[in-house]
């Protein structure tokens, strides 16, 4: 597969996100894992989900670290105008959290089934911040509520927070709980104002995270610039992984002021799966943030993308069913992301579809998703 050529760089605009799993771009750019494929990755810090996907979409961006679900909401036309995008890779996966407040966790709501008791014996209006209304974190959180009997669009109040307010408005009391990426649900508990009630590995075991996302029209116009950012990518995926001291660099990096410009801490913690849930408990995360697996955390499969569309469905943001398996060939870019793997030896899995099973039991294989996003009896 032949690489761009080195001696004339490639610039490319990616936006991302000051969250810990924009750490693969980070380090292909300080690493200089870009330059041996001939690009020149130029990093855009974004203030919001919604900023980022106006810069995508205009072709500010040439691509961006961006949340699965608002990938393929922008795809469908769920409150934007419709675009062909396409996922180029997945850049990680576990390491989301909800996180509830000191104050609920005080009257003794620490969980979901201790958060459905407290909903019960005192009715009030409870407000839950997510990201983005079609987003990753917006789908964790109400599948979570969900499976605990509440019902997250008639019992609570959903809001839009960009991640960086999500402590602020939790300490203000704006909301009393968020589903927000790594270092803000610990940011909550290093300043005394939230708890972790789940992780979102405990919700779904080995979650897809964000994705390395740009336009079907980019794509299509830019096959080799596509597939030289993917092999970037993988290389320092893999190096971020190869030992505990290239993830205290990691961290290290993130914490600069161009990136995530927050305490390094709050960051290595959980980058290095060790967990505090802020009310006594400390564990070591077998499933935390992870970013290559030797390529399986990085395959851009078709069942993750097929999720997605299933809970757009179960929540209303769909009207009608869409044609799962063919908008999921559309827009995972499989092609692209094998090329990049042969260019960088990562090895691929033997399907493009994966299962699990899911905190409520239910497992998604993706073999019938009209079925499964009809299933919920909880929904819209």
């Amino acid at each position: 597969m032949a690489v761009i050529n080195s001696n004339q760089l490639r610039t490319v605009r990616i936006g991302f996100m000051p969250l810990t799993d924009c750490a693969s771009l980070v380090m292909a750019a300080e690493c200089g894992f870009d330059r041996q494929y001939g690009i020149r990755i130029v990093l855009s810090r974004e203030t919001s989900w919604a900023n980022l996907r106006d810069k995508l979409g205009s072709g500010a961006l040439d691509a961006a670290h961006v949340l699965y679900g608002l990938m393929y909401g922008v795809q469908l036309g769920i409150g934007c105008q419709r675009q062909a995008m396409a996922v180029l890779m997945n850049l990680s996966r576990n390491g989301q959290a909800v996180t509830l407040s000191r104050a609920l966790a005080e009257q003794g709501a620490l969980d979901g089934p201790s958060l459905a008791q407290h909903m019960r014996d005192r009715p009030r209006s409870t407000t839950f911040a997510h990201t983005f209304p079609t987003g990753n974190h917006a789908m964790l959180l109400y599948y979570w509520l969900a499976a605990h009997g509440i019902d997250p669009l008639r019992q609570a109040r959903a809001l839009t927070v960009p991640p960086a307010q999500m402590v602020g408005s939790l300490r203000e009391g704006m909301i009393d709980g968020f589903c927000a990426g790594e270092p803000w649900g610990q940011r909550a508990i290093d300043e005394g104002v939230g708890m972790t009630a789940v992780t979102s590995q405990q919700i779904w075991p080995d979650h897809p995270g964000k994705v390395l996302g740009t336009t079907a029209a980019f794509a299509a116009s830019e096959p080799a610039t596509c597939r030289a950012m993917i092999a970037a990518v993988l290389d320092a995926s893999r190096w971020i992984e190869a030992s505990t001291a290239n993830k205290e660099q990691t961290a290290t990096a993130l914490a600069g002021s161009a990136y995530l410009n927050t305490g390094r801490q709050a960051i290595a913690a959980r980058l290095a799966g060790q967990y505090d849930n802020g009310a006594g408990a400390r564990w070591t995360d077998a499933r935390a943030l992870s970013f290559h697996g030797d390529g399986e955390v990085n395959f851009p499969y078709l069942s993750d993308g097929m999720w997605f569309m299933t809970q757009h469905k179960r929540w209303g943001l769909l009207r009608e069913e869409p044609d799962y398996l063919g908008t999921a060939q559309a827009v995972n870019r499989i092609d692209l992301y094998r090329g990049a793997a042969e260019m960088t030896g990562t090895q691929l899995p033997a399907s493009s579809m994966r299962s699990a099973t899911l905190i409520d039991g239910v497992r998604w294989d993706g073999s019938d998703p009209r079925g499964y996003a009809g299933s919920f009896s909880i929904h819209q």
